[in-house]
């Protein structure tokens, strides 16, 4: 049985395909079909390329996909460094990842709806404890005592209205 690389070369050649008119097509670049072709798995970082441009390159070349990704799994499975899933990262994770993947969760609709609403309920409550401060503060609560200074010297009692004894005299 022939290997993927092998079955994506042949069926290229029988359509009279080259590989920089293959690369126009499925827009990979020519260097990762040629390994591709060879069956050069190393030249990719991780197997979803290798998986993705097998699939692209063998519905070009109208050859049976399920059938050659299950054959394409079978050698990668064969490979040590395509046999186990690449290791997540191993950095602990803080805050801010955890934060971050909250905040991935949250149907932001729904949540623009709630935050909305909450952020109208507190304007509410603000305006109601301002009114509610001013109403009952007392405007003179902070003014000191009145004192009165006289306009002329010697003078230390209120003018009032003129009575009996500063009335002027009718005649």
């Amino acid at each position: 049985m022939a290997t993927v690389a092998e079955q994506l070369r042949l069926a290229r050649e029988s359509k009279h395909l080259t590989l920089q008119q293959v690369a126009e097509v499925t827009k990979i670049r020519s260097d990762h079909l040629a390994a591709l072709e060879e069956g050069n798995f190393n030249a990719f970082p991780a197997p979803v390329y290798i998986r993705g441009f097998v699939r692209c390159y063998s519905t070009l070349l109208k050859l049976d996909v399920p059938r050659l990704m299950g054959e394409l799994d079978g050698e990668l499975g064969q490979t040590r460094q395509f046999s186990e899933p690449p290791a997540l990262s191993a950095r602990p994770r803080g805050i801010v990842d955890f934060l971050t993947l909250q905040l991935s969760k949250v149907d932001w609709r729904k949540g623009l709806v709630v935050i909305s609403a909450v952020v109208v309920l507190t304007a509410a409550v603000l305006v109601i404890l301002i009114v509610r401060h001013y109403r009952n503060a007392d405007p003179l609560k902070n003014l000191p005592p009145g004192v009165y200074h006289p306009a002329r010297p010697g003078m230390d009692y209120l003018p009032g209205p003129p009575g009996p004894a500063t009335s002027p005299k009718k005649k």
